[in-house]
């Protein structure tokens, strides 16, 4: 039976939070220690249920995980892995796209690997296929299966140039595990340059991979004979942060989020900025707070890396309701990103979303029929409502504009939130929130 969770909105949240590893980074970290057999050892790990998932998945193929929470520590032991049961992997993927992440570390280790029916959130088409092409690219071939698919490399893994329709964040992941123990080399085009793909190339060098990076979003991986295992501390959750400094704007707060890095939220920041909110960088996190005064509409674009993130869109949206006069926000990685505003117009924001490209970046949506833009006139007095959460971002974003709210809203479907930010109840209760989980 799901949780609700009680909000009695309408008071500024103030405080200080922390902020540990990034929930895009650690779990990709976690499935490259298959590459090697002895004990890496990653640190800032938050515990959130995507690093459950992995666990329970690196369990499942006889890998040994042990998770000191209070530390954030956690050691990876894979030895010798073994293909588990397929019907107990599709059991436990129902929650994460994740396992597919699983086939190049496998295919190296054993000469086979199993891709269930992957879930996720429902923001838009994340197609698999991108993933299943860099494999058979290499030389992976395919069989369907009741459960998902089983995929061998008859003749091994071999290295060769990959060119990416879309710097797909989880292609260029895939790519990048596959191609670093495949014989010869790859130079994968159009690659994603997000901050955590630099981390796992951190990582992946630490375990003896060559990588080098190249700025026109071309990298070169030579392959290695073998990998041994690394130490890292994973960077932190730069969307998490942008999160709770969108919770200070919409609540007229004052957020001291410890652990967030300037370096990797620029762009959120210089929105954060001109939209009016005021943040002060410090050695150990960013203070983020609402300065009084009318906050101001701004034109919002989500891009790739290092445009502005598209999960940092949707609590922003949040803030722009409460600023005056006319924003417009285009929306051009995902396709189906705005369905959270439903829920916002119930409580009386004044949003309207397009088919039409709002904005001047190019747009693979722009003759679909997605809508992908939206326009929001503010400020408006958010009134309080029963919530159901669609999903993880999006639900965060429902739980700010909660708090930010007259009244008493019940939030349903929380279980979400908790795949990808730590302990956000008790986060919550230390910003001075007003709610009850039932």
């Amino acid at each position: 039976m799901t949780s609700v969770l009680e909000v009695r909105g309408g008071k500024p949240l103030k405080g200080e939070i922390f902020v540990r590893g990034a929930k895009n980074l650690v779990p990709k970290a976690m499935v490259a220690a298959l590459l090697a057999e002895e004990t890496s050892t990653l640190r800032n790990v938050p515990a959130i249920r995507d690093v459950e998932v992995v666990s329970e998945l690196l369990k499942m193929h006889g890998v040994d995980v042990d998770y000191s929470q209070e530390e954030g520590e956690l050691k990876i032991t894979p030895g010798s892995p073994e293909l588990p049961d397929p019907v107990q992997v599709d059991a436990l993927a129902g929650s994460s796209r994740i396992p597919i992440l699983f086939c190049g570390p496998l295919l190296h280790r054993l000469g086979e690997a199993f891709v269930p029916d992957l879930g996720g959130c429902h923001i838009g088409d994340r197609p698999v296929d991108f993933h299943l092409k860099v494999l058979e690219d290499f030389g992976a071939v395919r069989t369907s299966t009741p459960y998902g698919m089983h995929i061998t490399a008859p003749r091994g893994l071999k290295g060769r140039p990959v060119r990416l329709p879309y710097p797909s964040v989880g292609a260029t992941e895939q790519t990048l595990l596959t191609a670093v123990m495949a014989r010869g080399i790859t130079e994968l085009s159009n690659a994603a340059m997000e901050p955590e793909i630099l981390d796992l190339i951190a990582v992946l060098q630490k375990m003896g991979a060559i990588i080098s990076v190249e700025m026109d979003r071309t990298i070169r991986i030579e392959g290695v004979d073998k990998l041994h295992a690394y130490n890292h501390t994973a960077m932190p959750d730069r969307i998490e942060a942008g999160s709770w400094a969108s919770a200070a704007l919409a609540t007229k707060g004052d957020i001291f989020v410890k652990g967030a890095e300037q370096k990797d939220m620029t762009t959120y920041l210089n929105h954060y900025r001109k939209i009016g909110g005021a943040f002060d960088v410090r050695d150990d996190g960013i203070r983020f707070w609402h300065p009084g005064g009318e906050l101001t509409a701004a034109v919002l674009e989500t891009d790739v890396h290092p445009g502005l993130m598209t999960d940092w869109q949707q609590p922003l949206v949040v803030a722009l309701t409460q600023a005056t006069g006319l924003s417009i926000v285009h929306e051009t990685v995902y396709d189906n990103r705005f369905g959270f505003t439903d829920a916002l117009r119930g409580m009386g924001a004044n949003i309207q979303v397009y088919r039409e490209c709002l904005g001047g970046l190019s747009c693979r949506f722009g003759r679909q029929n997605f809508y992908h833009s939206a326009v929001i006139q503010g400020p408006v007095k958010l009134k309080a409502a029963d919530i159901d959460v669609p999903d993880l971002r999006g639900g965060f974003s429902h739980l700010i504009a909660a708090l930010a709210a007259e009244g008493t809203s019940h939030v349903s479907g929380i279980e979400l939130i908790n795949r990808g930010y730590e302990h956000f109840m008790t986060k919550l209760e230390k910003l001075g929130a007003d709610v009850t989980l039932s």
